[in-house]
């Protein structure tokens, strides 16, 4: 076998091409048949023109705007993760956040807007059951052509599917990748909106996620939490003793180019929630202010909490406070007023710093922070709804928060439903990876995560002629 600095490929790295391309090939063929299917199996797509009553043109445009917007928070993710991890990684992290979303459209229009959106009849409160390849305008608005609807609520599926890439980055099999998304990206994220904004069984009881602090958010992150623990820690990650390594990602300058087109996605990912304009101007404008709030406080926050803890104000761990604060605020933006919002965001600051030292105390390696800012302020978030929710801003379903007076009741509900959909989302990915894990394997090989995953899984290099091989 070849040395690991050597320049030609070894009879392992070898054999893992001819898998990986043999995995491709099935890939594409069942993709092809699930097009194919669905075209035969459906009718004609429903026809929801211009002139179709109630429909209005100025919301349109705003949820068109901000679909587009959570689109470009596509590239936030891949400059986030790709900055965040080595170089010898970055082909591959940004090939599996641009396939996400590619994966993530197909699936959500062939099979995932209709479990999400779809009319299920007695099964109406687990999963929808019509509507399949936009066979029927179900589940849109009346003043939203189901063109527009679709592409803002395909863009968050996309958002949901790609926080795992970061939590598992550097050491996961990129077939594995591919197969995990197909199945967030067409069962687990559509079962669990289904339930929140789809007429299911939390929608009905009263339980509030306005933008996605636990549909999207949590659900991605508590994903990326199983699979972490399945993939395990990266080679050099803990030392002999057991205590955690420092493995500095290789672009800073780029991880805080993506936090900033993150944080400028949100303003359509939050706001845009609002799916129109007309009559909702007060809505719109307290929502911005609330994102906004909760991620510059749960920057400021998390900078001072690291800086109180270890010593230096982290650059880091301070872009990661922010997207905290925004992860955070999610939930209840439209429930809450400002000063809450910067209640939320701050305490969102002190989870994620307080998450990855948990992460690291139980060997559990995210190379990015997805989990305490996904999963764990996702879950914070959503409680924190049950808090502040302002008797003034609350839906008539809710119940006004702990703070407000209003007992425990919203508390309860929140914390029902964000521990469900939590559970949910667990054992789903958990019986997904675990069975990837025994089949085509979650892993590459030690020679493989060794000289890099760009290398071995994609013959290519994120910088031409600086590529550095290390063992660590």
């Amino acid at each position: 076998m070849n040395d690991i600095n050597g320049k030609g490929v070894s009879v392992e790295l070898e054999m893992n091409r001819r898998k990986h391309t043999t995995t491709g090939k099935l890939l594409f063929g069942l993709l092809t048949a699930a097009v194919v299917l669905s075209l035969m199996a459906t009718p004609a797509v429903a026809d929801d023109g211009a002139e179709a009553s109630g429909i209005s043109g100025l919301d349109t445009m705003w949820v068109l705007i901000a679909a587009f917007m959570v689109f470009f928070m596509q590239a936030g993710f891949g400059m986030v993760e790709a900055g965040f991890i080595r170089t010898k990684n970055a082909c591959n992290i940004l090939t599996k956040n641009f396939l996400d979303y590619c994966i993530a459209s197909l699936t959500f229009f062939l099979v995932g807007y209709a479990f999400m959106f779809g009319d299920g009849g007695e099964a109406n409160n687990f999963i929808g059951l019509s509507g399949f390849g936009l066979s029927e305008s179900v589940g849109c608005p009346d003043n939203l052509p189901i063109w527009a609807f679709w592409l803002f609520q395909a863009a968050f599926c996309g958002a949901a599917a790609t926080i795992v890439a970061g939590a598992m980055a550097e050491r996961m099999k990129f077939p594995a990748y591919l197969m995990y998304t197909v199945v967030i990206s067409a069962l687990v994220y559509p079962i669990i909106g289904h339930w929140v904004w789809g007429g299911g069984w939390l929608s009905k009881i009263g339980f509030a996620d306005f933008a996605g602090s636990t549909v999207v958010h949590a659900t991605g992150g508590w994903a990326a939490f199983i699979g972490a623990v399945l993939l395990g820690p990266r080679i050099g990650k803990y030392n002999a003793a057991g205590k955690a390594r420092a493995i500095a990602g290789h672009n800073i300058p780029l991880a805080s180019l993506g936090v900033f087109i993150l944080w400028f996605g949100w303003f359509g990912f939050n706001p845009g929630s609002s799916l129109g304009v007309e009559g909702q101007e007060n809505l719109i404008g307290l929502v911005a202010i609330n994102t906004n709030l909760a991620a510059a406080t749960g920057a400021i926050i998390a900078m001072a909490t690291v800086w109180l803890v270890y010593g230096k104000p982290d650059l880091s761990m301070t872009m990661n406070g922010a997207l905290a604060g925004l992860v955070a605020i999610t939930a209840g933006c439209a429930f809450v007023s400002p000063w809450a919002a910067i209640v939320i965001g701050g305490v969102g600051g002190v989870v994620v710093v307080a998450g990855v030292a948990l992460l690291e105390k139980i060997h559990v390696d995210d190379p990015v922070g997805a989990v305490p800012v996904h999963g764990m302020n996702g879950l914070w978030g959503t409680l924190a709804v049950g808090l502040f929710a302002s008797p003034e801003l609350k839906l008539e379903n809710m119940s006004a928060g702990l703070f407000y007076g209003g007992g425990l009741t919203q508390l309860g509900i929140q914390a029902m439903g964000t521990l469900a959909c939590a559970g949910f989302a667990l054992v789903s990915m958990g019986l997904v990876f675990f069975a990837i894990k025994k089949t085509v394997g979650l892993r590459v090989s030690r020679e493989e995560e060794l000289r890099g995953l760009d290398i071995g899984e994609h013959g290519m290099e994120a910088y031409s002629g600086f590529q550095v091989f290390t063992t660590q």
